[in-house]
């Protein structure tokens, strides 16, 4: 798959405003909310400010965020190594935390996310 295309950019673009649509609206947004929540982060290199619908699963402070065809993102990669800070839109409400990504040996990527304490 190519990154970064006219039309994948635009057909992702497209995808991701629906999802966003979807998870706001009276009727199906309480359902869509319990498992896709809004991530925003920074790039590491652009320090450009992204926003990007997910598929999360929650226990208490911790959500794990399994990445879909990694290959084809790169969101994910800003949360190797160390890390990094992360926010979320749980409860209806914004949370922040500290995110990492790891790689099993099958090549498939989870993201931890350590929820801050609610302030």
């Amino acid at each position: 798959m190519r990154r970064g295309g006219k039309w994948t950019k635009r057909a992702v673009g497209g995808f991701n405003a629906a999802v966003l649509r979807l998870r706001s609206s009276r009727r199906w947004g309480g359902r869509v909310r319990r498992y896709l929540t809004i991530v925003t982060y920074t790039g590491r290199r652009s320090g450009r400010e992204f926003r990007i619908p997910v598929g999360f699963r929650r226990s208490g402070d911790l959500v794990t965020i399994g990445v879909r065809l990694p290959e084809a993102k790169s969101w994910w990669r800003n949360f190797t190594g160390e890390g990094g800070p992360i926010s979320l839109e749980l409860d209806e409400t914004g949370r922040t935390g500290h995110a990492t990504a790891h790689r099993d040996a099958k090549g498939r990527v989870t993201v931890t996310v350590r929820l801050a304490a609610k302030s």
